[in-house]
């Protein structure tokens, strides 16, 4: 492991990189949808475990009793915490397991009840807990979970995009749904003789009509199906699914269904963010064919990729980036990797994090982030880091930055764990006038926080991913990402 400013590093480079978080690499995965929590795991610390059951119990007290799942998310995170604590057994967690399962159920939004399953499962797999917990004579929480899928229905995403998503979220939900079940070692449920669920997932596509959310969700469904072994009802069936996606992308411009955003971004922005997640899509699936089906996608992603200025192009480089060295054609397509790390982070001078909460709020995380997995945490600057996190006062400049405060403050949380510089979130701070800054979020919430929606649950979900990654820094990946192989990357990839 590598150091800087006396912290330790996860990890110095691409190459360190575990398959999950080649494949589930950028945060909007795993703070929004919950993918892929606990990455790049840790040995316990006792301090850090502290602030993070304060720091969901302090949530839990703000918002309404009403709030299932983040009340949910909070019993999960101290179960969590709980089973990771190496001063303690594990006698108490077969009694723990009912409850634990009937404050996921308690939530009435089908879709976030499924995410709360997914949740459980995943953690479970993580801590190496028996599925037998899950599954016996008296339960059949998988199953429950499964089933959920089926109440979730098409443009119910309550923002600024409703109609454009068509089954975007329940899509969104089969990948995570379908991924727990993988992780515990029921994949063999997905496709049964009664009901083929891979392939009516895979017809939800044509339900997204947003070329956008239909390549976003599309990518991570059919990379979780690679990661399964299931990549044959992608490719191999009645219908190509991957040629058809990237071809509907390929007309973006005919089609005309373009996303909005609260701030004013490129167009080329939203045809590159859905491609680049492609990109990773095929790398999970070996079949390089598609990297020229029905356009040459890789010298598409340079062309849009230059069409975007850099203060927003920060939050595709990590997607660019990873997807190449999944690819294997890093070296061809960023044979200057360094300079190109180096132009991300002098981004850090040209955008001010408290301006909006999107973009500006989440470019800081980004940038680090990426610096982060290439081994060059040298480009940032101490100064930096307390910047990003003082930003936080700065979004009561309008209702709506207020209100979605936490989509940046769980990236910033997410990767100031990441570098192992959590004092800066958990400890009191001068610019919160003797609190810490998690502490001055979740105090300076609307009453009940009613007001934050569901940008409230990313905060839950960065607090769970920090408590699971405290599960010892030897802990082997599972197996459903150990045994993968990335079959494309370059020659001499530990994961080639």
């Amino acid at each position: 492991m590598a150091t800087t400013a006396s912290r330790t590093l996860p990890v110095s480079g691409l190459t360190d990189l575990s398959n999950e978080s080649r494949m589930i690499t950028a945060p909007w995965s795993r703070m929004i949808r919950a993918l892929g929590l606990g990455q790049y795991p840790v040995d316990h610390d006792p301090a850090v475990a502290g602030h993070i059951g304060d720091a969901l119990d302090r949530l839990a007290g703000k918002v309404l009793p009403s709030n299932a799942y983040a009340l949910f998310c909070r019993d999960l995170g101290h179960f969590v915490l709980k089973v990771n604590d190496p001063a303690r057994d594990r006698t108490w967690v077969e009694q723990a397991v009912e409850p634990l399962l009937d404050a996921a159920r308690a939530e009435r939004n089908p879709y976030y009840r499924a995410l709360a399953g997914c949740l459980v499962m995943d953690s479970f797999a993580k801590l190496g807990l028996d599925v037998s917990l899950l599954v016996d004579d008296r339960r059949d929480f998988p199953a429950e979970v499964l089933d959920t899928l089926d109440a979730i229905a098409p443009d119910q995403i309550p923002d600024e995009n409703r109609g454009r998503h068509g089954d975007y979220e329940r899509l969104s939900a089969s990948s995570a749904v379908f991924l727990a079940l993988g992780q515990i070692g029921l994949r063999e449920r997905l496709v049964t003789p009664e009901r083929n669920r891979v392939v009516e997932a895979l017809d939800l596509l044509e339900n997204i009509p947003a070329p956008y959310f239909r390549g976003r969700s599309g990518s991570m469904f059919m990379s979780v199906l690679s990661l399964l072994g299931y990549d044959e009802y992608i490719f191999d069936g009645e219908r190509d699914y991957m040629r058809e996606t990237l071809r509907y992308m390929a007309r973006a411009d005919e089609i005309g269904i373009f996303p909005s955003f609260p701030e004013e971004l490129p167009v080329a922005w939203s045809k590159v963010y859905p491609l680049l997640c492609m990109l990773n899509a095929i790398a999970m699936s070996g079949r390089a064919e598609y990297l020229t089906d029905p356009v040459d996608w890789l010298a598409e992603a340079k062309e849009l990729l230059a069409q975007v200025p850099w203060s927003d192009r920060v939050h595709m480089s990590q997607y660019y980036i990873v997807g190449l060295h999944n690819l294997g054609r890093l070296d061809d397509q960023l044979p200057d990797l360094d300079g190109y790390v180096e132009e991300i982070a002098a981004v850090l001078d040209q955008v001010d994090p408290g301006a909006n909460f999107f973009p500006n709020g989440i470019a800081y995380p980004y940038i680090v982030e990426v610096a982060m997995q290439t081994g060059r945490m040298d480009l940032i600057p101490e100064e930096a880091l307390h910047k990003m996190v003082d930003s936080f006062t700065d979004l009561d400049s309008t209702p709506a930055n207020r209100a979605n405060r936490g989509f940046p403050v769980s990236y910033v949380l997410n990767v100031l764990g990441e570098i192992d510089a959590p004092e800066l979130i958990f400890e009191p701070r001068e610019h919160y006038r003797g609190s810490s800054a998690i502490d001055w979020v979740v105090d300076n919430m609307s009453e009940g926080a009613t007001e934050e929606g569901l940008r409230l649950y990313m905060i839950p979900h960065a607090l769970i991913s920090y408590a699971l990654r405290l599960r010892g820094a030897d802990t082997p990946e599972t197996a459903l990402f150990r045994d993968f192989r990335f079959r494309l990357a370059a020659d001499g990839d530990r994961s080639a």
